[in-house]
């Protein structure tokens, strides 16, 4: 039913021919991904700068199954953050799955699996999945604040002021409509970040089971994202992990495998550099002067894929 309405929104919004469709974006500054060789990465090493005054985090999607890999990759990533202090997690949907979500659920499919986390005092930023209860806004520890959609700045110490210069975008991509595209390119147009990460569960390039379902996603957000200025996207929803190839200035990850898998679901696409699809995996990230730096990690602390993102630093005096 859900797969319906996100047909139908796309459907709708495509046909009426806004401004935010058809403007024509910006040239985006340059950039480039450096790819790390993953053949040269141990088990359990960190391949991320870790530098002190950077923007450390994590992220995870299709999460919420409560069973022994979701148990197993929330290990990892507290093991991996003993070395890595990250502050803060981004959820990019089906957190707790199945139906309403109860007490019970909550407890089974996040607080047991990040217990080490959230004890430590890491915040976890969720956006909702086609498979979530939307009374999940409410959910205190998910941090939306009542609201399917929202922007953040990180928790971080105020004194590096490197919360004025990130700032993250959470989408509800199953339920599209006008007021929420309309309020995101008014936040993103309006926000001097130097830089913007966006992320939603449903993914905007694919080489899954959902190439065609990206199409419309990407039809209805990708303009929206280079006109803003937008340089990283984070998605789940294909079970699996994969990054793209840089489009249009902009690096997008499907990071879906938290707590599902889809071994095999990984085609080869000319529009995708990495694909991984063997186990269940989350993300590291960081950002720093000299760049986004990502490291994709699956439940046995091997590292899967790594590299960075780089292009000019903008000026960032007096942003808010």
């Amino acid at each position: 039913m859900r797969r319906l309405v996100i047909l139908l929104q796309i459907t709708l919004l495509a046909g009426c021919g806004t401004s935010w469709i058809d403007r024509t974006s910006e040239a985006r500054e340059p950039a480039r991904v450096d790819a790390a060789r993953i053949a040269d990465i141990r088990p359990d090493q960190l391949a991320l700068p870790n530098a002190d005054r950077s923007i450390k985090f994590a992220i995870i999607g299709d999460s919420g199954r409560g069973d022994r890999p979701q148990h197993e990759v929330g290990a990892q990533m507290a093991a991996y953050r003993q070395r890595f202090d990250f502050k803060f997690v981004l959820m990019a949907g089906d957190n707790i799955y199945e139906g309403p979500a109860t007490e019970e659920d909550y407890r089974l499919k996040f607080e047991e699996p990040y217990k080490p986390l959230l004890d430590a005092g890491v915040k976890f930023y969720a956006a909702l999945g086609n498979h979530d209860d939307t009374n999940q806004i409410f959910y205190k520890p998910f941090n939306m604040d009542g609201k399917r959609y929202y922007t953040f700045v990180p928790p971080v110490d105020p004194i590096t002021r490197w919360d004025t210069r990130v700032r993250f975008f959470a989408l509800d991509s199953t339920y599209l409509t006008f007021e929420q595209i309309r309020w995101f390119e008014k936040e993103v147009t309006e926000s001097r970040a130097e830089w913007k990460i966006a992320f939603l569960h449903h993914p905007v390039y694919t080489s899954g089971r959902y190439t065609l379902a990206a199409r419309g996603i990407r039809l209805a957000l990708e303009s929206a994202f280079v006109s803003g200025g937008i340089d990283v996207v984070f998605s789940g929803h294909e079970h699996i992990y994969q990054r793209a190839e840089l489009q249009r200035g902009i690096l997008y990850f499907v990071t879906g495998g938290a707590g599902s898998l889809r071994a095999g679901d990984a085609s080869r696409s000319p529009v995708i550099a990495r694909s991984y699809d063997q186990d269940y995996h989350f993300m590291l990230a960081e950002i720093s002067d000299e760049g986004f730096f990502f490291q994709a990690i699956n439940r046995l602390g091997v590292t899967v894929d790594a590299g960075s993102l780089r292009r000019p630093t903008a000026d960032t005096t007096d942003r808010p």
